[in-house]
């Protein structure tokens, strides 16, 4: 019975989401068949440190973050699509001179510029699916199918990338910013046709996803707090802050993989580098496509806390195996990526899950916003972790996350502790604003 609801939920996708669904799977595959190297590549043909590879990648993670934080309301005002085919056009550009680019402060801006497309173009494909999907349980499905999907291309993406020989060559940019140009294209018919065949049903989402967005004329009135109430309310739930500080540790962690695991087995010249690489990256997205939802299902009868737990029990698991690792061993590096993208499956949605149950209704948006700080986790991975590996080498770098995870289980068994403020106090003062 569940099973034809989702059929007939994933009949119910627009035209348009359909395209979002392939596209993202061209471009995160091409994406990952070539972004991955880059690591390598930077350490081959400037023979750059570490930490000065980190100090690169950290720094345009970081404008992206920053980036990211302006992204949505940018398209609020210009129109979702006139956002996407902007930073459409940035992932062209900047892969394109990717392509081509020989110095190392040449590097540094285009990476920057990817960065930059990355952190607009993920949250506007998550609003343009709320724009044009109303039902809610039809919204959920196409997020996890989005999801899904990307987690495909990223399975996909390496090894072909391998099987071609595309691997670490610099022209191999080339083939992302022509699968973006390929998806552009595509939106744009996408578009057009979504507003000739939508009903009255959806003409004022057409209108948003247009640009033209029109103030809502039912009289409604939405819940605003001011820049004050909220920086008062945030700074009053000491929860919630130690949540975003546990968070943002754990992405750190995370992040080694992409980056600072790279840059070790590049620099110990481990057997069949290249082959390794695509492998693990693989290994990471076949996992979570194949296990997400049974593991969730396996421990639904769990808190979030506990499910939380567990997962970083795994993750801690997964660190001190990559320390202890043998640098020749290629099964061992298969194995302990498989036990944190177990982690992974278990942590990500049951993140976001705890957040929506934490965040009070009238503040839900300032909640999610604020959660997005996690990815400064992501931003300072590749200078921190190069730092480590460049001072303590790889066995340090990796026992540093698993004492990190420790540190994040405690973190979590605390939080229940910790004082929360009173937001019914907040919900009748914005009632007596709405009713003023």
């Amino acid at each position: 019975m569940s099973s034809d609801v989702s059929l007939q939920r994933f009949k119910q996708f627009p035209r348009l989401m359909w395209i979002l669904l392939f596209g993202s799977f061209i471009t995160r595959g091409s994406y990952y068949m070539v972004w991955p190297f880059l690591a390598v590549i930077l350490y081959e043909k400037f023979a750059l440190s570490a930490t000065q590879v980190g100090f690169i990648l950290s720094t345009a993670a970081v404008i992206a973050v920053l980036v990211s934080f302006i992204g949505s309301s940018l398209s609020d005002r210009f129109g979702r699509n006139q956002l996407m085919y902007a930073s459409g056009v940035l992932y062209i550009i900047s892969f394109s001179l990717l392509a081509q680019v020989d110095s190392i402060s040449g590097y540094a801006v285009v990476i920057t510029l990817c960065s930059i497309a990355t952190a607009l173009w993920r949250p506007l494909t998550s609003a343009l699916i709320g724009d044009i999907i109303d039902d809610t349980k039809t919204r959920e499905l196409a997020m996890q199918s989005l999801y899904f999907i990307v987690n495909v291309g990223c399975a996909v993406g390496p090894m072909l990338g391998v099987w071609l020989g595309l691997t670490g060559e610099q022209s191999s940019f080339g083939i992302t910013a022509v699968a973006f140009a390929f998806l552009l294209a595509l939106l744009h018919w996408g578009f057009k046709s979504h507003q000739r065949t939508s009903t009255a049903k959806y003409s004022s989402v057409d209108n948003k996803v247009a640009g033209n967005n029109a103030t809502e004329k039912s009289g409604k009135k939405e819940n605003h707090l001011s820049r004050q109430q909220i920086i008062a309310t945030l700074s009053a739930d000491k929860l919630f802050q130690c949540l975003i500080f546990a968070n943002i540790i754990c992405m750190f962690i995370y992040a080694q993989m992409d980056t600072s695991l790279i840059q070790y087995l590049t620099r110990a010249q481990v057997p069949d580098l290249l082959q390794l690489i695509s492998s693990l990256i693989f290994t990471n997205a076949l996992v979570i496509i194949s296990t997400q939802f049974i593991l969730l299902r396996l421990m639904a009868q769990l808190s979030l806390i506990k499910r939380i737990q567990v997962g970083l029990v795994l993750l801690m698991c997964s660190q001190i195996w990559l320390a202890i690792n043998p640098l020749t061993l290629f099964w061992g590096w298969i194995g302990a990526i498989i036990v944190m993208s177990l982690a992974e499956a278990i942590l990500f949605p049951t993140m976001n899950v705890h957040i929506d149950r934490l965040a009070p209704d009238h503040l839900r948006g300032v909640y999610f916003g604020a959660a997005s700080l996690y990815e400064l986790g992501f931003a300072i991975a590749p200078l921190g972790g190069g730092m480590i590996l460049d001072h303590f080498s790889g066995f340090g770098l990796f026992m540093t996350g698993a004492g990190l995870s420790l540190l994040v289980i405690y973190l979590y068994a605390i939080l229940d502790k910790l004082p929360r403020p009173n937001f019914d106090d907040h919900s009748a003062e914005v009632e007596e604003q709405i009713g003023a």
